[in-house]
């Protein structure tokens, strides 16, 4: 049984930028996307130091999606009335479709070839749609949609070690990802 303890220890990548000026919708959506994927593994790993065991690289992956997921959504209400409509879109889409090649990537290491992709955005549209109707109040989501992720954590860990995974991202897990977001977004999503 995993026994709850520190929040994990993540930095993020890379938020800051060297030169100065206007940046691309594609070059702020690599540098969120190299982050939210960074956050995810890091999350992941920090919840094996606790004892959750995975059992299988097809059960990690699920828990990955899911943390992605919930991580794409939080940014994309970070950015909601920072970035004009057609920005946020662009910016959200940008980064789900880096987050895919990247995820694709991974599952054909491990798994050899096939249609990963696909199966990967259809995962984050249905997520996202499930997410939109939880509220938040400050920027903080409440604790159903809380529940309703870790819940999401639990059902992709269901072969495996899965005893307290719910109380593990509710108290830990999501509110250090909601951390993370916001700073990188704050840092990493402006225009310039």
């Amino acid at each position: 049984m995993a026994i709850i303890s520190s929040r994990p220890q993540i930095a993020l990548v890379k938020t800051r930028w060297r030169k100065k000026g206007a940046r691309t919708v594609e070059e702020r959506a690599s540098v969120i996307g190299a982050n939210v994927w960074k956050i995810a593994l890091e999350v992941f790993r920090h919840m094996e130091k606790e004892g959750f065991r995975f059992g299988s690289d097809r059960l990690t992956t699920e828990v990955i999606t899911e943390f992605i997921a919930f991580l794409v959504q939080l940014a994309d209400r970070a950015v909601y009335g920072r970035l004009a409509e057609d920005e946020r879109a662009a910016l959200i889409g940008a980064l789900v479709r880096h987050l895919a090649a990247t995820m694709e990537n991974n599952q054909q290491d491990l798994f050899g070839p096939g249609e990963y992709r696909k199966p990967f955005i259809d995962r984050l549209n249905a997520r996202f749609g499930e997410y939109a109707g939880f509220e938040y109040r400050d920027g903080e989501p409440g604790y159903s949609c809380l529940r309703y992720f870790a819940g999401k954590v639990a059902d992709a860990m269901a072969e495996g070690d899965n005893k307290g995974v719910v109380e593990q991202m509710i108290d830990i897990g999501a509110p250090e990802m909601v951390r993370l977001v916001r700073k990188l977004v704050e840092q990493a999503a402006a225009p310039a």
